[in-house]
């Protein structure tokens, strides 16, 4: 179990602490350069797998400690449709700006939920 939660940890602070590099650094000093396009991409490769890590280690966590009726956790996966919804309008149109703050911000409070569930 121990494996798992590190697992989920990793992917978390991999899709957040990478939003907040991007948004500290990368896009500051490269903003509508190629390099910027080609750090998103590749921002956006890891994601996928950060995502997918997400997905099962969250499944398997919420079965292991009977979450599945808890309504912190709704409202956890509300959020992560949201975030998924505001990611495919992202690629979609990746100069809406406010598009950026919205995802960091729900993501954010993703984590906030998550660390409700954990205590």
């Amino acid at each position: 179990m121990t494996l798992l939660i590190w697992l989920h940890l990793l992917a978390m602070a991999f899709f957040v602490g990478g939003q907040l590099f991007l948004a500290a650094v990368v896009v500051p000093a490269a903003r509508g350069t190629e390099q910027m396009r080609a750090i998103a991409r590749g921002f956006g490769v890891g994601t996928l797998y950060a995502l997918a890590v997400l997905i099962v280690t969250g499944v398997a966590l919420a079965s292991h400690f009977h979450k599945w009726d808890d309504g912190t956790l709704h409202a956890k996966l509300g959020l992560v449709v949201l975030a998924g919804v505001l990611v495919l309008v992202h690629i979609r149109r990746p100069t809406w700006r406010v598009l950026d703050g919205a995802i960091f911000v729900v993501s954010l409070a993703i984590v906030w939920l998550g660390v409700v569930l954990a205590t």
